[in-house]
């Protein structure tokens, strides 16, 4: 059998050299129950923590090796091996050189791995960072939703669904870090489920009518009658809920059967790219309505954010900070390029506040004047009248009803959160420099979503969460990785969520700045999407039709749909309702189209991108990719007795305890790292 042995001749101290006598001895004795691949990961930690413990601060290790039984490994955080030739029985002697701290730090590619602590002033630092990254589009689906029950101008009802989904965002985040996936992802809002909402409000587009028309027999007239608007957006909320409840039941069995595996059998790249790009292209008309209250203010809004983000990407912005070590220095950070959002909210509100104040504005003081919500004096009393803390609970808008039109866009939007959050495991997995999450990480964080589905439906909320891609690409920028982050992130939501001053705050945003950034938001988005194509080939003129003509149908019949309500007549106007609203739904007719046509068009997996969807992990050029850590980060921290019962073979979402996983914690030296989060 192949195997990798290690002498290290030259050293600093005899207790390092005797140390990787007792590495070397370990590696010989665990040869016959683990691959070279386990090995490695175990052996190049091993390294690293004796290095730690022994070497001074300023030199490190180098091991140098080829692509012969053991895949190749370029540069890594402290260690990359390096044996020429076969790994035979003569090992080759290993080469120590010095480098500095500066150049140490530069090819390190975390700061904080997922497993580290960090210090507690960073973790709320690291945490508020994440938390306002991403607090837009939660705000943005929440006013959507509100948009849609005929709440747009019923400020305290905004309020109030906008601190339950903050509160939702914190709790669902909380339990994937904790319980599900165990990576370092965030929750929030989920675009996908404001689709078929978007495709109800446009079917019955008399829905929210203040009055109604009615007709008297007795005096042969018609006459309109005063519609309780409160009762009718509780009754838009409640048929929500209900709907919402059954999607995430059956969003999470599927995690929790393991129906995941089943799925992606059949749903590849060609499949999902239509389906959530049509959600980008839907949703323009929603973005349209907040950016043409003020078109300036708006293009201003915009502009900001993509200058900050995109054309000054490159540059970091000189940050004066001090430090223990160093005292006052200057260090480079990208700070306007993170929170390029943030600072466009920030800058489009001034200068919103800035036209109010002069005068620009005056002559909307109506809310039927377009003008009205550019205005940023207005709608103070939001602020004023909402309390201090409210607290979200299953049940508070009503009893929960049930649409069966509304429940069928939800399960659709369902399957499309379920395959966008696989594909953002992945993706944070590869940032964070571990490996591919194994089949019960992947069950447990989406049966960890459908269970937060349905209590976001029980409290109202109108929407699921997912995770969010924005975060992930965080992580890459900042460089910490650490779940006990975003276990704050989680903390930090749920205070903002049971805080009402906080979400009243928000819900004064003029339109005309929100419009501006759901423009940039949404109009990456699609970007985002738009890249899952790179594992599937272009060049196939098969993919290219079946995506297209994906697209084109789906704009197409919803279209028809919204433009001639009455087509559809099958003698039952219940039947006619549920058939208008699913033809409308333009991320159905995409997906069911392009997923009939992709299985069915004969096409070769990898044609179809879906062989690289299901092996991620896979690099044809022979490099594997460089983990930090191994896949013991997926574990869940429960007790062993338990971790070790036979029934988790049986059980999708738990690891099987016949598999060994490799610890990365040496036997002759213990983590002394302290955290206030060690229970974590």
């Amino acid at each position: 059998m192949k195997m990798l042995i290690l002498y290290v001749e030259k050293s600093d101290c005899e207790d390092f050299r005797a140390d990787m006598s007792d590495i070397r001895d370990q590696v010989l004795r665990d040869k016959g129950k683990y691959d070279v691949e386990s090995l490695w990961l175990d052996l190049k930690h091993q390294i690293l923590n004796g290095i730690k413990k022994h070497l001074p601060s300023k030199r490190m290790i180098h091991v140098n090796s080829n692509c012969g039984s053991v895949k190749q490994r370029q540069s890594d955080l402290l260690v990359s091996m390096d044996v020429n030739g076969d790994l035979g029985d003569n090992p080759n002697e290993a080469e120590v050189t010095s480098e500095t701290n500066e150049e140490q730090e530069a090819k390190t590619p975390l700061i904080y791995k997922v497993s580290d602590g960090t210090p507690i002033h960073l973790t709320l630092f690291f945490a508020l960072q994440q938390a306002l990254l991403s607090l837009s589009t939660s705000l943005a689906v929440s006013l959507l939703v509100a948009q849609v029950v005929c709440a747009e101008h019923q400020e305290e009802f905004k309020s109030k669904l906008l601190s339950s989904t903050l509160f939702m965002n914190g709790v669902t985040t909380l339990l994937m870090v904790l319980f599900g996936a165990r990576l370092p992802l965030y929750q929030g809002a989920s675009p996908e489920y404001v689709v078929p909402l978007l495709a109800f409000a446009a079917i019955e587009k008399d829905r929210c009518n203040d009055t109604k028309t009615v007709y008297n027999f007795e005096t042969n007239t018609t006459q309109s009658i005063a519609v309780d608007m409160d009762g009718l957006i509780l009754e838009q909320v409640q048929m929500l809920q209900g709907s919402l409840i059954v999607a995430g039941v059956i969003h999470f069995l599927v995690g929790a059967t393991g129906l995941v595996g089943f799925l992606l059998r059949f749903i590849g790249p060609v499949t999902i790219v239509p389906t959530v790009l049509l959600l980008g292209i839907f949703i323009t008309k929603s973005v349209a309505k907040f950016a043409q209250v003020d078109w300036g203010v708006a293009v201003l809004t915009c502009s900001v954010a993509l200058i900050l983000s995109l054309y000054l990407g490159k540059f970091s912005m000189p940050i004066p900070v001090w430090t223990r070590k160093k005292s006052c220095h200057v260090i480079r950070y990208p700070f306007h390029q993170v929170f390029a959002i943030l600072i466009a909210i920030i800058v489009g509100w001034l200068f919103s506040t800035i036209l109010t104040e002069t005068g620009y504005y005056d002559n909307a003081t109506n809310v039927t004047s377009k003008a009205y919500y550019a205005r940023t004096d207005v709608r103070r009393y939001v602020i004023d009248r909402a309390s201090w803390f409210y607290f979200p609970y299953p049940g508070q808008f009503g009893p929960i009803r049930f649409n069966v039109s509304l429940f069928i866009g939800f399960l659709i939007a369902t399957m499309i959160s379920i395959m966008d959050s696989i594909g953002d495991y992945y993706a944070c997995a590869a940032i964070c420099r571990v490996p591919p999450p194994p089949s019960h990480a992947v069950n447990r964080g989406i049966a960890v979503e459908g269970f937060c589905s349905i209590f976001s439906g029980a409290i109202g909320c109108g929407h699921a969460t997912t995770t969010y891609g924005g975060n992930i690409g965080a992580i890459g920028l900042t460089k910490v990785a650490s779940r006990h982050v975003f276990v704050c992130v989680g903390l930090i939501y749920i205070v903002f969520g049971v805080i009402g001053k906080v979400s009243a705050v928000f819900i004064t945003i003029p339109y005309p700045v929100l419009g501006g950034v759901l423009i940039i938001m949404f109009g990456a988005f699609n970007g985002v999407v738009l890249s899952n194509l790179q594992s599937v080939d272009l060049s196939s003129t098969r993919n290219l039709t079946i995506i297209g003509t994906g697209l084109l149908v789906g704009l197409v019949v919803p279209h028809w749909i919204e433009t001639y309500p009455n087509a559809i007549n099958t003698g039952n106007k219940q039947a006619d309702g549920i058939l208008s609203l699913l033809l409308g739904n333009p991320n159905l007719i995409g997906s069911v189209l392009s997923c009939f046509l992709d299985n069915t068009i004969p096409g070769s997996r990898e044609e179809r991108g879906i062989a690289a969807w299901h092996n991620p992990e896979v690099d044809p050029n022979c490099h594997s990719k460089k983990y930090l850590e191994g896949r013991e980060v997926y574990q869940l921290n429960l007790p062993k007795r338990l971790l070790k019962m036979k029934i988790n073979k049986y059980l999708p979402f738990m690891p099987d305890p016949e598999k060994k996983v490799r610890e990365r914690q040496l036997s002759f030296e213990k983590d002394t790292r302290k955290s206030p989060f060690q229970t974590f």
